[in-house]
Protein backbone atom coordinates (compact mmCIF):
# COMPACT_ATOMS: atom_id res chain seq x y z
CA UNK A 1 0.00 0.00 0.00
CA UNK A 2 1.82 3.32 -0.55
CA UNK A 3 1.43 5.09 2.15
CA UNK A 4 2.17 8.84 0.60
CA UNK A 5 -0.88 8.66 -1.59
CA UNK A 6 -3.89 10.57 -0.52
CA UNK A 7 -7.28 10.88 -2.32
CA UNK A 8 -9.77 13.64 -1.99
CA UNK A 9 -13.34 13.07 -3.37
CA UNK A 10 -15.26 16.16 -3.55
CA UNK A 11 -19.08 15.81 -2.69
CA UNK A 12 -20.36 19.45 -2.52
CA UNK A 13 -22.33 19.41 -5.20
CA UNK A 14 -26.00 19.97 -5.51
CA UNK A 15 -27.28 17.67 -8.65
CA UNK A 16 -29.46 19.87 -10.31
CA UNK A 17 -29.71 18.44 -13.31
CA UNK A 18 -30.90 15.04 -11.28
CA UNK A 19 -33.78 16.88 -9.79
CA UNK A 20 -36.30 16.50 -8.33
CA UNK A 21 -34.53 12.76 -7.47
CA UNK A 22 -31.44 15.04 -6.12
CA UNK A 23 -32.59 17.35 -3.24
CA UNK A 24 -30.82 19.69 -1.43
CA UNK A 25 -30.94 17.69 1.53
CA UNK A 26 -29.72 14.38 -0.44
CA UNK A 27 -28.31 15.74 -3.34
CA UNK A 28 -27.10 13.21 -6.37
CA UNK A 29 -23.43 11.74 -5.00
CA UNK A 30 -25.89 10.47 -1.52
CA UNK A 31 -28.19 8.29 -3.92
CA UNK A 32 -27.78 4.76 -5.30
CA UNK A 33 -28.45 6.24 -9.21
CA UNK A 34 -27.59 3.31 -10.77
CA UNK A 35 -29.45 1.01 -8.94
CA UNK A 36 -26.31 -1.16 -7.36
CA UNK A 37 -26.68 -1.01 -4.00
CA UNK A 38 -24.50 1.48 -2.98
CA UNK A 39 -24.18 5.05 -3.40
CA UNK A 40 -21.93 7.01 -5.53
CA UNK A 41 -20.17 8.28 -2.52
CA UNK A 42 -19.80 5.00 -1.45
CA UNK A 43 -18.84 3.53 -4.96
CA UNK A 44 -16.31 5.88 -5.26
CA UNK A 45 -14.54 5.47 -2.09
CA UNK A 46 -14.52 1.75 -2.30
CA UNK A 47 -13.06 2.05 -5.90
CA UNK A 48 -10.05 3.86 -3.85
CA UNK A 49 -9.08 1.28 -1.25
CA UNK A 50 -7.33 -1.08 -3.03
CA UNK A 51 -4.69 1.55 -3.81
CA UNK A 52 -5.15 3.60 -0.59
CA UNK A 53 -5.23 3.43 2.68
CA UNK A 54 -8.64 4.19 3.93
CA UNK A 55 -6.84 6.60 6.44
CA UNK A 56 -5.51 8.87 3.59
CA UNK A 57 -9.01 9.02 2.10
CA UNK A 58 -10.79 12.42 2.76
CA UNK A 59 -14.23 13.45 1.43
CA UNK A 60 -15.08 17.43 1.08
CA UNK A 61 -18.48 18.38 1.40
CA UNK A 62 -20.74 21.26 2.51
CA UNK A 63 -21.25 21.43 6.51
CA UNK A 64 -24.98 20.39 5.68
CA UNK A 65 -24.18 17.01 4.56
CA UNK A 66 -21.33 16.27 6.62
CA UNK A 67 -23.83 13.79 8.77
CA UNK A 68 -24.99 12.00 5.77
CA UNK A 69 -21.27 11.71 4.75
CA UNK A 70 -20.46 9.92 8.07
CA UNK A 71 -23.46 8.02 8.09
CA UNK A 72 -22.73 6.26 4.34
CA UNK A 73 -19.28 6.30 5.35
CA UNK A 74 -18.94 5.40 9.06
CA UNK A 75 -15.33 3.77 8.73
CA UNK A 76 -14.28 7.30 8.38
CA UNK A 77 -12.41 9.22 11.52
CA UNK A 78 -14.47 12.92 11.62
CA UNK A 79 -11.05 14.27 10.76
CA UNK A 80 -11.65 12.87 7.47
CA UNK A 81 -14.98 14.76 6.33
CA UNK A 82 -13.68 18.04 5.86
CA UNK A 83 -16.58 20.44 5.91
CA UNK A 84 -17.22 23.61 3.41
CA UNK A 85 -18.46 26.62 5.38
CA UNK A 86 -20.27 28.03 1.54
CA UNK A 87 -19.93 26.68 -1.53
CA UNK A 88 -17.24 28.36 -3.52
CA UNK A 89 -16.93 25.60 -6.51
CA UNK A 90 -13.52 23.34 -6.65
CA UNK A 91 -10.33 25.49 -6.29
CA UNK A 92 -10.90 26.59 -2.92
CA UNK A 93 -12.27 22.64 -1.73
CA UNK A 94 -9.23 21.12 -3.15
CA UNK A 95 -6.88 24.00 -1.76
CA UNK A 96 -8.52 23.44 1.82
CA UNK A 97 -7.92 19.54 1.54
CA UNK A 98 -4.57 19.97 -0.05
CA UNK A 99 -3.61 22.25 3.11
CA UNK A 100 -4.92 19.53 5.03
CA UNK A 101 -2.49 16.66 3.82
CA UNK A 102 0.68 18.77 3.36
CA UNK A 103 0.85 19.18 7.44
CA UNK A 104 0.89 15.35 7.21
CA UNK A 105 3.09 14.74 4.66
CA UNK A 106 4.94 17.37 2.30
CA UNK A 107 5.53 14.70 0.02
CA UNK A 108 2.01 13.41 -0.30
CA UNK A 109 0.41 12.64 -3.97
CA UNK A 110 -2.77 13.54 -4.27
CA UNK A 111 -5.82 11.92 -6.42
CA UNK A 112 -8.50 14.28 -6.59
CA UNK A 113 -12.06 12.66 -7.29
CA UNK A 114 -15.38 13.59 -8.23
CA UNK A 115 -17.59 11.38 -6.05
CA UNK A 116 -20.58 11.20 -8.62
CA UNK A 117 -18.91 9.57 -11.64
CA UNK A 118 -19.63 6.27 -12.64
CA UNK A 119 -16.61 4.14 -13.62
CA UNK A 120 -16.56 0.92 -14.67
CA UNK A 121 -13.27 -1.47 -15.29
CA UNK A 122 -12.14 -0.43 -12.17
CA UNK A 123 -9.10 -2.55 -11.86
CA UNK A 124 -8.23 -0.89 -15.08
CA UNK A 125 -8.97 2.43 -13.20
CA UNK A 126 -6.69 1.63 -10.36
CA UNK A 127 -4.31 0.81 -12.16
CA UNK A 128 -4.34 4.03 -14.02
CA UNK A 129 -4.64 5.78 -11.14
CA UNK A 130 -1.19 4.00 -9.64
CA UNK A 131 0.63 4.92 -12.93
CA UNK A 132 -0.04 8.66 -12.59
CA UNK A 133 1.32 8.01 -8.56
CA UNK A 134 4.58 7.07 -10.16
CA UNK A 135 4.84 9.78 -12.64
CA UNK A 136 3.41 12.27 -9.83
CA UNK A 137 6.59 11.17 -7.63
CA UNK A 138 8.65 14.39 -9.35
CA UNK A 139 6.41 16.87 -7.89
CA UNK A 140 6.45 18.58 -10.67
CA UNK A 141 3.54 18.14 -12.92
CA UNK A 142 -0.31 18.45 -12.43
CA UNK A 143 -1.79 15.25 -14.29
CA UNK A 144 -5.45 14.69 -15.65
CA UNK A 145 -7.44 11.86 -16.53
CA UNK A 146 -8.62 12.09 -20.36
CA UNK A 147 -11.67 9.56 -21.72
CA UNK A 148 -11.10 8.16 -25.31
CA UNK A 149 -14.47 10.04 -26.88
CA UNK A 150 -16.97 7.41 -28.19
CA UNK A 151 -19.28 10.21 -29.66
CA UNK A 152 -19.46 14.20 -30.33
CA UNK A 153 -20.72 14.86 -26.49
CA UNK A 154 -21.50 18.08 -26.05
CA UNK A 155 -21.94 17.99 -22.56
CA UNK A 156 -18.57 17.48 -21.50
CA UNK A 157 -14.96 19.52 -21.39
CA UNK A 158 -12.15 18.50 -24.00
CA UNK A 159 -8.46 18.28 -23.99
CA UNK A 160 -6.17 18.70 -27.03
CA UNK A 161 -3.14 16.88 -26.17
CA UNK A 162 0.49 16.78 -28.29
CA UNK A 163 0.95 13.33 -29.54
CA UNK A 164 3.36 11.42 -27.92
CA UNK A 165 4.73 7.75 -27.54
CA UNK A 166 3.69 7.32 -23.82
CA UNK A 167 0.46 7.49 -22.31
CA UNK A 168 1.00 10.47 -20.50
CA UNK A 169 1.22 13.12 -23.14
CA UNK A 170 1.25 17.25 -22.66
CA UNK A 171 -1.48 18.93 -22.88
CA UNK A 172 -2.05 21.51 -25.46
CA UNK A 173 -5.23 23.48 -24.75
CA UNK A 174 -8.68 22.83 -22.56
CA UNK A 175 -12.17 23.13 -24.43
CA UNK A 176 -15.60 23.73 -22.27
CA UNK A 177 -18.62 21.92 -23.42
CA UNK A 178 -18.47 22.88 -27.40
CA UNK A 179 -21.21 22.91 -29.75
CA UNK A 180 -21.67 19.92 -31.95
CA UNK A 181 -19.74 21.11 -35.03
CA UNK A 182 -16.81 21.59 -32.93
CA UNK A 183 -17.46 18.02 -31.04
CA UNK A 184 -17.81 16.39 -33.83
CA UNK A 185 -13.90 17.68 -35.23
CA UNK A 186 -12.89 16.99 -31.97
CA UNK A 187 -13.84 13.57 -32.51
CA UNK A 188 -12.79 13.38 -35.87
CA UNK A 189 -9.02 14.98 -35.00
CA UNK A 190 -7.96 12.00 -33.20
CA UNK A 191 -6.01 14.29 -30.56
CA UNK A 192 -8.82 15.09 -27.90
CA UNK A 193 -10.23 13.48 -24.91
CA UNK A 194 -13.05 13.83 -22.54
CA UNK A 195 -11.87 15.83 -19.50
CA UNK A 196 -12.52 13.55 -16.22
CA UNK A 197 -12.30 16.14 -13.79
CA UNK A 198 -9.77 13.59 -12.23
CA UNK A 199 -6.37 14.57 -11.16
CA UNK A 200 -3.01 13.52 -9.95
CA UNK A 201 -0.44 15.59 -8.68
CA UNK A 202 2.27 16.00 -5.83
CA UNK A 203 1.31 18.40 -2.89
CA UNK A 204 3.96 20.86 -3.65
CA UNK A 205 3.21 20.47 -7.27
CA UNK A 206 -0.28 22.17 -6.93
CA UNK A 207 0.25 24.27 -3.68
CA UNK A 208 2.72 26.42 -6.42
CA UNK A 209 0.29 26.34 -8.89
CA UNK A 210 -1.71 28.32 -6.63
CA UNK A 211 0.88 30.51 -4.90
CA UNK A 212 1.15 31.31 -9.14
CA UNK A 213 -1.93 31.54 -10.84
CA UNK A 214 -4.17 32.25 -7.81
CA UNK A 215 -1.84 33.87 -5.44
CA UNK A 216 -4.37 35.78 -3.43
CA UNK A 217 -6.29 32.74 -2.40
CA UNK A 218 -3.38 30.65 -1.65
CA UNK A 219 -2.18 34.07 0.48
CA UNK A 220 -5.52 33.20 2.33
CA UNK A 221 -5.29 29.60 2.77
CA UNK A 222 -1.94 29.62 4.08
CA UNK A 223 -2.69 32.12 6.83
CA UNK A 224 -5.48 30.12 7.72
CA UNK A 225 -3.24 26.74 7.52
CA UNK A 226 -1.60 27.51 10.57
CA UNK A 227 -5.43 26.82 12.56
CA UNK A 228 -5.71 23.80 10.41
CA UNK A 229 -6.25 20.93 13.23
CA UNK A 230 -6.67 23.34 15.99
CA UNK A 231 -9.71 24.48 17.75
CA UNK A 232 -9.71 27.92 15.71
CA UNK A 233 -9.88 25.77 12.32
CA UNK A 234 -13.47 26.45 11.49
CA UNK A 235 -13.22 30.20 12.42
CA UNK A 236 -10.31 30.51 10.20
CA UNK A 237 -12.30 28.34 7.48
CA UNK A 238 -14.80 30.81 7.48
CA UNK A 239 -12.38 34.12 7.20
CA UNK A 240 -10.80 32.57 4.27
CA UNK A 241 -14.00 30.72 2.31
CA UNK A 242 -15.48 34.43 2.75
CA UNK A 243 -11.99 36.24 1.16
CA UNK A 244 -11.96 33.88 -1.61
CA UNK A 245 -13.79 33.92 -5.18
CA UNK A 246 -15.52 30.97 -6.35
CA UNK A 247 -13.51 29.24 -9.24
CA UNK A 248 -12.70 26.17 -10.74
CA UNK A 249 -9.72 24.54 -10.46
CA UNK A 250 -10.07 24.06 -14.73
CA UNK A 251 -10.08 28.00 -15.32
CA UNK A 252 -8.16 28.65 -12.07
CA UNK A 253 -5.05 26.70 -12.74
CA UNK A 254 -5.15 24.07 -15.03
CA UNK A 255 -5.83 26.30 -18.27
CA UNK A 256 -3.15 28.46 -17.32
CA UNK A 257 -0.50 26.28 -16.16
CA UNK A 258 2.50 25.18 -18.07
CA UNK A 259 2.99 21.84 -16.77
CA UNK A 260 -0.13 20.04 -17.05
CA UNK A 261 -0.14 16.53 -18.24
CA UNK A 262 -3.18 14.17 -19.52
CA UNK A 263 -2.78 10.05 -19.42
CA UNK A 264 -5.04 8.81 -22.16
CA UNK A 265 -7.31 6.07 -20.17
CA UNK A 266 -9.26 3.42 -21.48
CA UNK A 267 -11.65 2.85 -18.83
CA UNK A 268 -15.39 3.31 -19.12
CA UNK A 269 -16.57 6.59 -17.58
CA UNK A 270 -19.76 8.53 -17.17
CA UNK A 271 -19.76 12.16 -14.96
CA UNK A 272 -23.45 10.68 -15.07
CA UNK A 273 -24.30 14.83 -15.59
CA UNK A 274 -27.98 14.10 -16.95
CA UNK A 275 -31.25 11.99 -16.87
CA UNK A 276 -30.13 11.08 -20.78
CA UNK A 277 -26.47 10.11 -19.36
CA UNK A 278 -28.20 7.91 -16.37
CA UNK A 279 -30.57 6.16 -19.48
CA UNK A 280 -27.36 5.63 -21.85
CA UNK A 281 -25.81 3.39 -18.86
CA UNK A 282 -28.78 1.91 -17.90
CA UNK A 283 -30.31 -1.79 -18.53
CA UNK A 284 -33.02 -1.34 -20.93
CA UNK A 285 -35.59 -3.44 -21.77
CA UNK A 286 -36.66 -4.28 -25.74
CA UNK A 287 -38.05 -0.61 -25.88
CA UNK A 288 -35.02 0.98 -25.06
CA UNK A 289 -36.47 1.40 -21.77
CA UNK A 290 -34.39 2.60 -18.35
CA UNK A 291 -37.22 1.21 -15.98
CA UNK A 292 -36.49 1.57 -11.72
CA UNK A 293 -39.92 1.39 -10.88
CA UNK A 294 -43.78 -0.46 -10.31
CA UNK A 295 -44.22 0.43 -13.97
CA UNK A 296 -46.90 -0.52 -16.76
CA UNK A 297 -45.54 -0.02 -20.01
CA UNK A 298 -47.13 0.83 -23.29
CA UNK A 299 -46.18 1.77 -26.77
CA UNK A 300 -43.03 4.00 -24.90
CA UNK A 301 -39.42 3.88 -26.18
CA UNK A 302 -36.30 5.69 -25.30
CA UNK A 303 -37.64 6.96 -21.73
CA UNK A 304 -36.57 6.80 -17.91
CA UNK A 305 -39.19 5.84 -15.66
CA UNK A 306 -37.99 5.91 -12.13
CA UNK A 307 -40.14 6.01 -8.73
CA UNK A 308 -40.64 4.17 -5.49
CA UNK A 309 -41.91 0.21 -5.21
CA UNK A 310 -45.53 1.48 -3.83
CA UNK A 311 -46.81 3.51 -6.38
CA UNK A 312 -47.55 2.56 -9.97
CA UNK A 313 -46.72 4.41 -12.86
CA UNK A 314 -48.26 3.73 -15.85
CA UNK A 315 -47.07 5.22 -19.06
CA UNK A 316 -48.22 5.12 -22.47
CA UNK A 317 -47.07 6.51 -26.00
CA UNK A 318 -44.01 8.36 -25.30
CA UNK A 319 -40.61 8.96 -26.89
CA UNK A 320 -37.29 10.07 -25.31
CA UNK A 321 -39.43 11.53 -22.03
CA UNK A 322 -38.39 10.64 -18.20
CA UNK A 323 -41.43 10.04 -16.03
CA UNK A 324 -40.26 9.93 -12.38
CA UNK A 325 -41.90 9.84 -9.32
CA UNK A 326 -40.12 11.08 -6.08
CA UNK A 327 -41.15 12.03 -2.63
CA UNK A 328 -43.99 15.13 -3.16
CA UNK A 329 -43.03 15.78 -7.25
CA UNK A 330 -43.99 13.94 -10.26
CA UNK A 331 -41.87 15.15 -13.16
CA UNK A 332 -43.21 14.40 -16.50
CA UNK A 333 -40.64 15.76 -19.33
CA UNK A 334 -38.21 15.35 -22.76
CA UNK A 335 -35.02 13.75 -20.93
CA UNK A 336 -32.49 15.38 -23.19
CA UNK A 337 -33.90 18.72 -22.62
CA UNK A 338 -31.10 19.19 -19.64
CA UNK A 339 -30.75 22.40 -19.62
CA UNK A 340 -34.72 22.91 -18.85
CA UNK A 341 -34.50 21.00 -15.19
CA UNK A 342 -32.15 24.09 -13.97
CA UNK A 343 -34.95 26.16 -15.25
CA UNK A 344 -37.30 24.10 -12.91
CA UNK A 345 -35.28 24.83 -10.00
CA UNK A 346 -35.08 28.22 -10.11
CA UNK A 347 -38.40 29.02 -11.28
CA UNK A 348 -39.14 26.66 -7.63
CA UNK A 349 -36.46 29.34 -5.78
CA UNK A 350 -38.81 32.34 -6.62
CA UNK A 351 -42.08 30.22 -5.46
CA UNK A 352 -42.86 30.94 -1.76
CA UNK A 353 -42.82 27.25 -1.31
CA UNK A 354 -39.91 26.34 -3.34
CA UNK A 355 -38.43 25.33 -0.78
CA UNK A 356 -40.70 22.01 0.05
CA UNK A 357 -40.22 20.70 -3.75
CA UNK A 358 -36.00 21.51 -3.49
Amino acid sequence: MNQNLYVVLMAGGVGTRFWPYSRNSRPKQFLDVVGIGKTLLQSSYDRFLPVCPRENIYVVTNEEHAAITQEQLPELAPGQILTEPMRKNTAPCILYACHKIYKQNPEAIVVVSPSDHLILGEQDFQQTILKCYDRAKDQDKLITLGIKPTRPETGYGYIQYIEAKQSLKKVKTFTEKPELALAKTFLQSGDFVWNAGIFVWGIKAILSAFHKYLPEMAEVFEEAAHHFGTPSERESLQAAYSQTKSISIDYGIMEKADNVFVWLSTFPWSDLGSWSSLHDNSIKDENNNAVSAEAMIYETRNSVIKGPGDKLIVVQGLNGYLVGAFDNVVIVCEKEKEELFRRFVNDLKSRPDGNDYL
